[in-house]
Parts: C-alpha cells; structure tokens; sequence
C-alpha cells in the first residue's frame, strides 16, 4: 500500500539513514490509524496480502521467493538489481590472479560468495549432522575479549550504555574457517546437542536440542581466556531496505527500557557507532542490531566473511590480527588502477547495497483462512505483539521509491530485548548485552525451509520448527512463551499455522 495525498513536508537529516521528511499532524494521524491493532480478527486486515506494500512480490512462494526484486521497481533501476545480484553471487579468487576484478579472496575468510552464506538469500544454517564435516551454510563463529576500563570509559562518553568489546588478540573479530593456498585455517566451529523434552498442554511433547559450542583444531593455540564467542547463521535477506526506511523515531518510540508502563516488556534502542558516518546512531541490523545501515552491513560482510578490502574496511588483510604475520604479509588483490585501489571499489559496493535494499518480501498465503485468522488472534492476545510489532509505515524516500511511504509489516520492533538465560550468549555488542537480541522480523519465515532446503530458526538455527523457536523464548518473553505452553493444542496448531503463513 502506498499512503497518498499527504501535504509537502521539511526534511530533516538523521545520522545513517536517509533524508527523511517529517511528517505533519494529519499524516502522523493516518499513520497511526493503519497501523492500530484490529479490533477483531473474522477478516484479514486491508492490504495485509501485501506486507511490503506495492514492493510485494505476488506468487512467490518457490525456491526463488526471497531472490526477487522489488515488485514495482522500474527498467533501469531493475538493471541495477541485477547488477548488484551478479556480484552478490560471484566467486572471488586469491590474488594474485588474471581474473583481476574478481580477485583478494582472504587470506582467511568464510565463504567465497555472499550467496554462500545466504543460500537462496534466505538464513544460513549449523551443520545438517553432528560431524565436524557436516552441511554449514552461512554459519560464523564471533569472537571477542572485553575492553579495559580506559576504554569502557572513553565509549561510554559517546554513546550512553555502549558495552566495547576487542578482537580476540590472536584470531580476530570471527574464527576464519578457510584459508587460500600456503595458509592455514583458524579453526572449525564444533557443535553438540542435548536434546530435552518440554511438556505441552494436551499431552504433546516438543523436543529441544541445547548446543554447546567448542573451537577445534585452532591453529594458533588456545584462545585468550576471556574470550567470548558467539555463533551466529546469516539472516534471510528480504525487505531490509524497507526496515532502514522505517523513521527513527518510531522505531525510538516504541522503547520502554524502565518499563514505565508495567508490561513486563523493556525493549531498548540500540545505539551504535556508525563507520560510515563516523558518528552515533541507531542501530537495526544484525541479531544484535549492531550495524546501522545496509551499506555498512555489506562492507563488513565483505571485510570479515571474505576477506575483501572496501571503502568503509580498507585493510586488504580482512580479519587478520598482527599475530598473524603469513595472513597480513600475504599478496592482497589491491590495484592502484583498478576499482578504486580497492579490493570491493565503492561502485560495487553501492550494487550490492541496492541488490540488498530491494530483494522483495513474497506476499502472505492464504491471510483468510479460518485457521491461520484463529491463529492471529491468539499471536495477539498470548502478547507476541509487545516485540513483534505487526506493522510499520515507512519515510518518503524520493531517492528511493521502492521503500518510500510503505505500509509494510515485518513483525519486528527492531530493539533489543532480553530473551533470558537459554538464548544467552554472554557476549555483549554495543549497546546489547549478552541477553539481548533484537527482534527477528517474521515477514517470509514460513517459507525458510522452501526456500533453503532447511528449517532453522533464531540466531544459532538450533531450533529445527517455528514451535522450537517459540519455546526457547525466555526473559521478557517467558509469560508469552508459557501461555503457548498452557494453550489448547488446537490453539498452538493455529499459532503455528499463522506464522507459517507470513
């Protein structure tokens, strides 16, 4: 949907977002109309067929659902798409190479894509058995040590509640499990399960696996004693473009952390330092929100994952530490002629950033059915709503037409909330604590298995169905988690049945 008729409008500029244009009381007034809670569930609400507005991809629901372009995007600009889809699937190489444009893969990396990672840009996934060979898609492994006290200190003072952490002195930001020629791996990630039954009301039983994650065979001795970890599969790619264009401050307004209003829910705002801009602002990408805008997303994606310098990580040597002598001195695919002197020019850069902003969010399947309706209803009233809020309007964009002033509904607040001790990675980032997560958007997540081959859900995929999922939410989210606990069995079925609808 497309919000017409609203009044010109003054721009003001926010910290890594684009120009966004205020909007003025009469707009503000249709804005919270279409996006109040209904007031009964008998009938799907007005355009909630689309939850991406006019961008919504009609009758996507293939192992191509997450890979289409913005529905309403125009010839040239449809180029660009895919432009930026080509680079975001090609096979970089080691330097150096006659293949010069596609050349500086590592020296340590992850994957030789960005499509690896995001297998048919849905989410990544652990290993598809408990061998350490097993099927890893888009899986990674965060590392970090705190920071000293000086250091606490000198973040603290420019962004309130900031929680600094440094690479692990000898193997970085990410454990690289891939090496180029005459270079050796970092290390694997290794995970085991302990699978334990939760009783459901009814008589069900649902089965949870716990995993417990260890480094093995790292190639450069133990890691530091205090270091900190924290695995991490790839997010689904769709409708990120229209979430950057979601204003500031609605995503600020929703915040309640002293929970003022006693609802148990303490959402914050993550506040983060901003690369491309050098500056703070808020943060709304990654599990931990800790990365402002796309652009920088793709910049560090293509810094950490690959290993490819670029104009926001300029260091050719990627996640290379100064311990790692061979990895820094090794040959890089840096040309003072070619691309900029950069790995990853800014040309390429801005391709993938557009590919990212505009793949499409695939339209909802069957939002009358009786039970999927049923299941609404009880998404709403168990209190999933207070984090996954349904629905947002988006800032006119005139540079972006595809996001500008979209009813979409990504089921997400984009804040941090503290999911309890179970989901606890005891690895804080930025602002977020070793608790907190931000909220996963829902929109496409019935389709993940569709579309990766795979179903696995929440940070680390450890939940292998949407119910796992919902029972491993715990902190602010333990009453909603224990009242779809208690729910009639045919309750949970049409929850289910909702969310796989989305």
């Amino acid at each position: 949907m497309i919000l017409a008729g609203a009044r010109p409008v003054v721009l003001v500029a926010l910290i890594a977002t684009p120009a966004l244009a205020q909007r003025t009381t009469d707009e503000a007034a249709r804005v919270a109309a279409v996006t109040a809670t209904p007031a009964y569930f008998a009938a799907p609400e007005p355009f909630e067929a689309l939850p991406a507005g006019a961008a919504t991809r009609r009758g996507a629901a293939d192992g191509r659902a997450f890979s289409m372009p913005s529905a309403h995007m125009g010839a040239e600009r449809l180029l660009e798409f895919h432009l930026g889809d080509a680079v975001f699937g090609k096979l970089w190489v080691t330097a150096p190479s006659a293949t010069r444009a596609s050349d500086g893969l590592g020296p340590l990396f992850n994957a030789r894509s960005c499509q690896t990672c995001h297998p048919g840009d849905g989410r990544g996934h652990p290993p598809a058995d408990l061998s350490p060979a097993g099927s890893r898609l888009g899986m990674v492994l965060r590392l970090s040590v705190p920071a000293s006290p000086d250091q606490i200190a000198a973040h603290l003072a420019t962004i309130p509640g900031h929680r600094p952490t440094l690479p692990e002195p000898t193997y970085g930001s990410q454990l690289q499990d891939r090496a180029i020629a005459g270079l050796a791996p970092e290390g694997r990630l290794d995970i085991t399960y302990q699978v334990f039954p939760v009783p459901l009301a009814g008589g069900e039983v649902a089965h949870l696996r716990r995993p417990t994650y260890r480094v093995g065979d790292p190639g450069q001795g133990p890691l530091a004693p205090d270091a900190m970890f924290s695995p991490r599969v790839a997010p689904q790619m769709i409708g990120l473009g229209l979430l950057e264009a979601v204003p500031d401050a609605d995503i600020i307004a929703r915040a309640d952390p002293e929970d003022a209003d006693g609802d148990g829910i303490s959402g914050r705002a993550a506040m983060v330092w901003s690369v491309e801009v050098q500056a703070p602002a808020l943060g709304r990408f990654g599990h931990k929100a800790g990365v402002a805008s796309l652009r920088e997303m793709v910049a560090a994606a293509f810094a950490t994952d690959l290993g490819l310098s670029n104009p926001l990580f300029p260091d050719p040597a990627g996640d290379c530490t100064a311990a790692q002598i061979a990895c820094r001195t090794a040959p890089s695919g840096e040309d003072p002629g070619l691309r900029d002197g950069r790995e990853v020019d800014g040309a390429t850069l801005d391709l993938v950033t557009f590919y990212t902003r505009n793949l499409a969010v695939p339209e909802r399947r069957a939002p009358a059915d009786p039970q999927i309706l049923r299941g609404k209803a009880v998404f709403n009233s168990t209190g999933c709503t207070a984090c996954h809020n349904p629905k947002f309007v988006t800032a006119r964009l005139p540079d972006r037409p595809e996001q500008s002033f979209q009813l979409i509904w990504p089921y997400t607040d984009l804040l941090l909330h503290d999911m309890g001790p179970g989901l606890a990675d005891h690895r804080p980032e930025g602002t977020a604590s070793g608790r907190e997560w931000r909220t996963a958007p829902l929109w496409g997540i019935g389709l993940t298995e569709v579309v990766t081959g795979r179903a696995s859900y929440l940070h680390d995929g450890r939940a292998r169905s949407l119910l796992e999922a919902v029972l491993w939410h715990g902190g602010e989210a333990q009453p909603a988690r224990d009242r779809v606990v208690a729910m009639p069995p045919e309750d949970r079925a049409a929850l289910i049945r909702f969310l796989e609808s989305l």
